[in-house]
């Protein structure tokens, strides 16, 4: 009896000595926090997606309170988020509410496909296996690694073998444009107006490029003639629009012969 009240007793004195001694340590080996990474943790929409490059939420709080990554490194939060973090630095930030465009008309009944395909169904395995399984070359693929990259269930592949945006729902985050192996994902602002071309076709065959798809960019050259801005030109045989001059008159749009133009504030609608 009395080993088992020495060991108990021991047991105690042990204890608190180490308890003692811990909380020693933690005040003599504090690291002072800084009080804005909780208030910038705050402002932040907590979706922990990963986007902005950092391990969630609180690693963006954590960078952005320590001056790593500026006040609008948030791109889920868009402008608002932004704003609200940039007055808790006291700094100024610009930021644009940006969501997803694909740049593919490619559907199922406008580009063919190439065979039956037997391989691993991601873009990502097809675009390495076979560079894709259309006969466009340049054209979604369609098995939805952009679907799968959406942590927001923004972006679904429907029945005609694209994904299509659910604009109420999209963040701008990126995470779609990342995982795909074409590149035809890309961020516009929601505010933007003016002509996108939708197409990524880059041979610079006409009759190729009408064999791959219906509606593909002919290279033509008539969008860059009507232009009254002479905002749009052809880089690497993809009109490209100046934003800066181009007032959204729809010349352009109306002569393109396959509609591979179109304005971006007919497809990107601000939710």
């Amino acid at each position: 009896m009395q080993t088992i009240l020495y060991t108990l007793a021991v047991s105690f004195a042990l204890a608190g000595l180490l308890g003692f001694l811990l909380g020693v340590f933690k005040k003599v080996f504090k690291v002072a926090v800084d009080p804005k990474v909780d208030e910038v943790r705050a402002a932040l929409p907590g979706a922990n997606c990963g986007a902005c490059g950092y391990p969630g939420c609180d690693g963006l709080a954590a960078a952005i309170a320590s001056g790593e990554a500026p006040a609008n490194a948030c791109t889920v939060g868009g402008a608002a988020v932004a704003r609200e973090v940039a007055r808790i630095m006291g700094v100024s930030a610009s930021a644009e509410t940006q969501v997803a465009v694909l740049l593919c008309q490619g559907t199922l009944d406008r580009a063919p496909l190439k065979a039956s395909y037997n391989g691993v169904r991601t873009c990502r395995a097809a675009k390495l296996s076979v560079n894709g399984t259309k006969l466009c070359d340049y054209g979604c693929i369609g098995f939805g690694d952009c679907e799968v990259a959406c942590p927001f269930d923004a972006i679904h592949v429907r029945e005609d073998g694209i994904p299509h945006v659910d604009y109420a729902k999209c963040t701008g985050c990126g995470l779609c444009v990342a995982a795909c192996p074409q590149r035809i994902l890309t961020r516009a602002p929601v505010a933007r107006t003016g002509a996108i071309t939708l197409c990524s076709n880059r041979n610079p065959r006409k009759a190729q490029v009408i064999k791959d798809c219906k509606v593909g960019c002919i290279k033509c050259g008539k969008c860059e003639k009507v232009c009254p801005k002479q905002c749009i030109k052809l880089v690497d045989g993809i009109p490209v629009v100046d934003y800066a001059v181009c007032d959204s008159c729809g010349e352009c749009v109306r002569s393109c012969p396959t509609k591979a133009l179109a304005l971006v504030e007919s497809i990107v609608k601000a939710p």
